[in-house]
């Protein structure tokens, strides 16, 4: 979840004034970039607990990390996020730390930003006994062992979840995830990049799988990351209809989140609780807690982030379905996704592959591969055949751009050859090696 932007206190005038927030993201082909974000869990060295905030925890990291040229962000007197540029860093709910990396043309240059980081974070983290590791879901912790962050908007999130799904605190407090950020050129490229990417987001969780770990046991799920996504706040989560639906453009989607509960606004720096009404009857009657508090576009670019759909569209689509995994993985997935996107001929036939394909059998797959992975299938072909289809229109579409960016498809090239998971690997290794000690993941996986 991203740091608090600035606020915007334009009124809005009418609900076409939502849809023009959307509409202006549209980008020139030369102007289209990719930007990648990572969290990443973190564990004390000596005896794997999750750090807490303070003393000598999470805060302390991002003050080394100040010292290292990036500013501070606040939240009532806590130091809760970092800004450098274009990039961030941000607190997830349970301490992960993300790193929201600036927007790049080509993959080498994420590659780069992401070595600089672990790099630097390494070098603040160890003299605290903090390492990090590369996996969507904490191995050992329970939810009541994970510390909470200091930031304003956890807290009201904290005492909404529990009413609208039975692992909204799980998401919040011991998922992570790598998510790639990608431009669209006009409305007709926008919802078919929303088509192709939401009905592909399930293949991403089967091939991102690194989470089969839970309270220090073995479970029979390749990715519990998954399994919670499908058990968080069905409200603002999932595969919409909508988007698949004749007609669908920025202002059926905007009409379509104007219905989504709210979270929260922001006022004077501060966040306000606004849960309890939709966006569509706070812009008709204001806050129920004060009605005198009326809707300004800066209220809908938060509420905007406040939808968590396996494709978010802000003014570029967020590809939300996966597993956060090693530095390498890290780099796949931006590759899978520009290969498949920023290429016309890929993007046509990533098109055409998922074409027929019905919501109803994206929802069932999307259900199966949290256990199942590439043993899924949508209809009657098996997943692997799918991913190595789609891998083959990702590999053509980055060679078409000429950065030699198909290297970086490579660990995801293995996995569908071999069959294997991130985390099948780990369960191969727990079953031998490991003796069912699954704390020993930490080192494996450290960053």
């Amino acid at each position: 979840m991203s740091n608090p932007g600035e606020a915007d206190l334009t009124p809005i005038e009418s609900t076409r004034d939502l849809a023009g927030w959307f509409a202006a993201g549209s980008k020139p082909r030369d102007a289209w970039r990719v930007g990648t974000e990572h969290e990443k869990i973190g564990f004390r060295t000596e005896g794997f607990l999750p750090p807490v905030y303070e003393p000598n925890g999470i805060g302390a990291l991002l003050e080394g990390l100040v010292g290292k040229g990036w500013e501070r962000i606040e939240d009532n007197g806590k130091l809760i996020g970092l800004k450098r540029g274009e990039a961030s860093v941000s607190l997830e709910p349970g301490g992960q730390f993300e790193l929201s990396g600036a927007p790049v043309a080509t993959i080498g240059e994420t590659e780069a930003e992401l070595e600089d980081h672990l790099r630097d974070l390494r070098e603040v983290a160890e003299p605290l006994g903090i390492g990090f590791a590369g996996l969507g879901f904490h191995p050992l912790a329970t939810r009541e062992a994970m510390p909470w962050m200091p930031k304003t908007r956890y807290a009201i999130m904290r005492n909404y979840m529990p009413r609208v799904g039975d692992m909204g605190l799980d998401m919040m407090l011991r998922t992570a995830t790598v998510q790639a950020n990608l431009d669209f050129g006009d409305e007709a490229d926008m919802v078919e990049k929303l088509r192709i990417s939401l009905a592909l987001q399930p293949l991403a969780t089967a091939l991102f799988a690194n989470s089969p770990f839970r309270e220090g046991e073995a479970t029979e799920y390749r990715s519990l990351r998954g399994l919670v996504w499908t058990r968080t706040d069905p409200d603002r989560t999932g595969i919409p209809p909508i988007v698949f639906e004749d007609g669908f453009g920025f202002e059926r989607f905007a009409d379509w989140v104007l219905d989504v509960p709210m979270y929260f606004i922001m006022r004077d720096g501060r966040f306000v609780d606004a849960t309890g009404c939709t966006f569509r009857q706070f812009m008709a009657k204001g806050l129920p807690s004060d009605p005198s508090i009326r809707a300004t576009m800066g209220d809908w670019a938060d509420h905007v982030t406040t939808v968590f759909t396996d494709v978010r569209l802000k003014r570029f689509l967020e590809m939300r379905g996966s597993d956060m995994g090693s530095a390498t993985m890290v780099c796949a997935l931006p590759a899978f996704w520009v290969g498949l996107l920023y290429d016309d001929a890929a993007q046509k036939a990533a098109a055409a592959l998922v074409r027929d394909w019905s919501v109803a059998q994206m929802h069932a797959l999307r259900t199966d591969v949290p256990r199942r992975a590439l043993d899924s299938v949508i209809g009657d072909v098996p997943l692997r055949d799918v991913a190595q289809a789609v891998l083959a229109i990702s590999r053509d579409g980055l060679r078409a751009r000429g950065h030699g960016e198909e290297r970086f498809l490579a660990p995801l090239e293995r996995i569908v050859s071999s069959g294997e998971t991130q985390a099948d690997h780990w369960l191969r290794r727990n079953a031998g090696e490991w003796g069912g000690d699954v704390s020993k993941v930490f080192g494996e996986a450290a960053l």
